[in-house]
This record gives C-alpha cells, structure tokens and sequence, in this order.
C-alpha cells in the first residue's frame, strides 16, 4: 500500500491514528460500568465497585466479567455475559459519541490520516455503534477483542499496522485505559491518552503517553498540532 499525500502545510508525524472506542469516542463509561454491576446482582454475585467495574473496561467481555467476577466458576461466565447483554442492549439507545468527536474525525480525514478502531467490544457491537449516519466511511479498518486477541495484547494493533503497511513509530494509539497504553507499548507505537473515560489519569504516566488530553477539545488541539 502506498504512502498518502498530505494536503496539510505540516509534515504528518503519524499516518496511522487508532481509537479506542468505549470511554474514548463514545461516552458509555457510565452505562457500562451500571449494566456490569447489574448483571453481577442478577446472579447474586458481590456487585463489584465502579472502580472496579471501569478498570475492565478495554477488554474484551469474557475477560471483563471473569476479572470482576473472580469467583464465578468459568463456565458460568457466559451467563454473566447474557445479563450484561440484557442490560447494555435495554439502554444502549442512550448512549452517544462525545461532543466534537465527527468535527475532530473529519479534521484528521481531511490531513488524510488512515484512521481505525481497536475496542474490546464486540464485532456486531461495533457495527451497530458505527452504523451511525456520520460515522459511515469515517473509519479505513477496525478491529474487535473477539476476532483477536483482547486488549492489551498487540494482536489487534500489529493486525491493524500490517494491513495499512505502516511503521509502528508512525501509529498512535488513542485510549482512556491502561489497556489501551499497555496494547500500544506492546506493539511498539506512540500513545495518546485521554482522561474523561475509564481510567483515572494518575495510572496512565508509567506508560509515558505522548499527551493526557482532559477533553475533546484537547485531544483535537493536540492532534492538529502534532498528528
């Protein structure tokens, strides 16, 4: 695959630009951490703290709930994972993306970045978030945590640089978990946090992300002045 051309008066440091989802694009951190608690309730299981709840937000399901969960035998996690279904599926109609997410998306097309998502969500969960009417094209590829390897190995993100033809030192991975820096690192790219999702910020400097960007507003400034 060639290089692209970039319109822009600046040179591109990164060619490739990979979003999480959850927590970094779309903000469902709430809603995710009350269909986890719930879901813990309905098996009569110790419903786990937020904090506890958001820390496994990133991965993927199974590994979500057998963290949370840790004294539920393995075969019973699929059950686990129904009732959070059950629970996501009821509310997810209210759910958005973040405030100047489709503003900043096009900025960065318009600098042609390749842009791709790499989230722990599932591959039919994703479709349905993206069937949005303005995220239609946005994105060159996506991966999900259960058609690889779930965060934070590099799987999805090494699958991702391979299939754009990209050097991991031109990638950057954008996330508001510890899974997300921890996935970058193991693949060998840059990291850009942000601190409005999951994760409190003060976990992400041992990952030495490029930035912390404490809103949208940041991450676009940061990123038309040194994507």
């Amino acid at each position: 695959m060639t290089g692209l051309t970039d319109t822009g008066l600046r040179p591109r440091n990164y060619d490739l630009i990979v979003f999480d989802w959850d927590g970094t694009l779309y903000d469902s951190t709430a809603l995710i951490v009350g269909c986890i608690q719930a879901a813990c309730a309905d098996l009569g299981l110790a419903v786990p703290s937020r904090t506890d709840a958001a820390y496994v937000i990133g991965l993927g399901l199974h590994d979500a709930l057998a963290h949370v969960a840790p004294g539920l035998p393995p075969e019973r996690v699929p059950e686990l994972g129904l009732r959070y279904r059950h629970h996501y599926f009821r509310r997810q109609h209210e759910l958005s993306l973040f405030q100047g997410t489709i503003d900043l998306l096009h900025a960065l097309k318009a600098r042609n970045h390749w842009l791709a998502v790499a989230t722990g969500k599932s591959r039919q969960g994703l479709n349905e978030a993206l069937a949005h009417v303005e995220l239609k094209g946005m994105f060159d590829g996506t991966r999900t945590a259960d058609e690889t390897a779930s965060k934070p190995h590099p799987r999805m993100l090494l699958e991702l640089i391979s299939e754009f033809g990209v050097d991991p030192e031109r990638t950057l991975m954008v996330g508001d978990t510890t899974h997300d820096l921890q996935l970058a690192r193991n693949a060998g790219t840059h990291a850009l946090a942000v601190s409005y999702g999951a994760h409190e910020p003060a976990s992400f400097h041992q990952y030495n992300p490029r930035f912390v960007a404490h809103s949208m507003i940041e991450l676009h400034d940061w990123l038309a002045q040194h994507a």
